[in-house]
């Protein structure tokens, strides 16, 4: 094999993956955990639709990798864009943020929170 064939070759598979590697990254682009600098935009740029199943994914995601939010102990659930959170959480704030961050979701209509109780609130029942 020539010199020349083989740069040829070698030009030809870094080409093939880049090529490849773009092509997932505009499907799957590298996730953040600050939420902060996040815009709506960014939570789902793909021009697939946004399904329920997607959403309680993205939302429990989210929660899971936002400080300040027990995200194990937030249960999610999305009927047509709906999110449901149910569970117990240590403070108001907590609480708070995980609507937060749920509103933030794309394709998320509204969330209903009445089932996600503060622990000192849950404690006095």
């Amino acid at each position: 094999m020539t010199n020349t064939t083989r740069n040829l070759l070698a030009a030809s598979l870094a080409l093939g993956m880049v090529l490849g590697t773009s092509s997932a990254m505009a499907k799957d682009p590298p996730k953040t955990t600050d939420h902060a600098a996040m815009t709506h935009a960014d939570t789902h740029d793909s021009a697939e639709p946004v399904t329920d199943s997607w959403i309680t994914t993205k939302v429990k995601t989210d929660l899971l990798t936002s400080k300040n939010v027990p995200g194990t102990e937030v249960k999610v659930e999305t009927v047509n864009g709906v999110v449901t959170l149910t569970g117990t959480v240590a403070s108001q704030a907590e609480h708070d943020k995980a609507v937060r961050v749920t509103q933030q979701i794309k394709g998320v209509k509204r969330v209903d929170a009445a089932g996600l109780k503060v622990a000192a609130t849950a404690a006095k029942r």
